[in-house]
């Protein structure tokens, strides 16, 4: 047997990139399954099933408000749902699993350092851990499906998607462990004042700490330069930490009026930051989109009068609305995948022109451009 022998051929690649495919997912969904399970029976070992039931049913009305509101944000371009499932199951089960192991190393290592590993790990370790594991998933997303991210946007998502699946299960144990020990209660206590704190005051909390990771995972993502491809990611993951610390430390260490002070000096003016941010680069996509609408009619990809339907998401609900009405839902969802298929190959081909698509882009414009047509033909049946 020669060397020649042992080298993979297209064929054997193929084979295998489809069988990796197909075998990450159910792994990864079996893998996070497990710790669910494992995180299940931590719960009710620890506070009982009623009380776990309760922190469940409470956790469910903040999470539900903030994953609609990144689904809003991801409006444009929307992600897959299998990549958002997972990165929603990944910080309720696997981040939230990994972060526990950690913070019980940093408690001890914070007893020996300062003789109070509670507070360290709290103000120190648990930034440091949390932030990192629930940015595992940004990292691994941008390393193997580099074509999801598309800039800002889609960091801040899966950023945003992720930590909400982290705070849901955090919220179930805060809920169950306040239910345990003083009930429902009211304003003054327990899960009703609890929920308050969490759900109305806070629901984004763990999202905005991450976010600023997905930004600057975003940022790399739609950078040619190398420095800024390594700088982004960090600087948002440090970012993420010292907002994370801040909010640990005036809701452990520090007093109520610390708490508001750091809510309406710092978290608010962060938050309404992020906010501008995202309608800047929502903005910035419209344009991307419209700006390749054009080429593409003059390629007879798309129809010349299709272009102002798809320049805007306006255009796009006024055309769902109509064939929806005439041809009803089944040709409604056609025209939806039609358009969803001309962003992504818009969101490519300026890609392509800033130098930041990768060596796979040809590969995969073809791919698209095949995707849009077969769209395009369901369509107009």
């Amino acid at each position: 047997m020669n060397d020649a022998d042992l080298t993979p051929t297209p064929t054997r690649k193929r084979i295998e990139q489809r069988r990796w495919t197909v075998l990450f997912p159910v792994v990864g969904l079996i893998a996070l399954a497990a710790a669910g399970l494992v995180l299940f029976a931590l719960g009710t070992s620890a506070i009982g099933i009623e009380p776990l039931l309760v922190g469940a049913a409470a956790a469910l009305i903040p999470v539900a408000f903030v994953v609609s509101a990144f689904l809003w944000i991801d409006r444009w371009e929307p992600e897959p749902a299998k990549m958002l499932l997972f990165a929603f199951l990944w910080g309720a089960c696997g981040a939230t699993i990994s972060s526990l192991a950690f913070n019980q190393t940093s408690r001890v290592l914070g007893d020996l350092l300062t003789n109070d590993g509670t507070t360290f790990t709290a103000v120190v370790g648990a930034p440091i851990v949390e932030e990192a594991t629930k940015a595992a998933f940004l990292v691994a997303v941008y390393l193997r499906r580099r074509h999801e991210f598309d800039g800002v946007v889609d960091g801040m998502v899966y950023a945003g998607i992720t930590a909400a699946g982290f705070a849901f299960t955090e919220n179930i144990w805060y809920f169950g462990r306040v239910f345990l020990a003083n009930g429902l209660g009211g304003m003054g206590g327990g899960v009703i004042a609890l929920f308050v704190l969490r759900g109305v005051l806070s629901p984004f909390a763990h999202p905005l700490f991450t976010s600023m990771t997905g930004i600057g995972v975003g940022i790399a993502a739609s950078s040619s330069n190398t420095r800024t491809k390594i700088l982004a990611p960090i600087g948002g993951y440090l970012t993420a930490v010292g907002l994370h610390s801040l909010w640990n430390f005036s809701t452990t260490v520090g007093t109520g009026s610390d708490f508001i002070n750091l809510y309406f000096l710092i978290m608010v003016p962060v938050f309404a930051g992020a906010v501008a941010i995202v309608v800047w680069q929502r903005r910035r996509e419209q344009r991307i989109v419209a700006g390749q609408l054009a080429s593409m009619a003059q390629n007879r990809w798309i129809a010349t009068s299709e272009v102002a339907l798809l320049a805007s998401l306006e255009g796009r609900r006024n055309w769902l609305r109509a064939v929806r009405r005439k041809s009803g839902e089944s040709s409604a969802k056609a025209v939806k995948t039609y358009q969803e298929a001309v962003t992504e190959l818009a969101f490519l081909r300026h890609r392509i022109e800033q130098g930041t698509a990768g060596q796979s882009a040809e590969q995969r414009h073809g791919v698209l451009l095949d995707t849009l047509n077969a769209a395009r033909l369901a369509a107009r049946r």
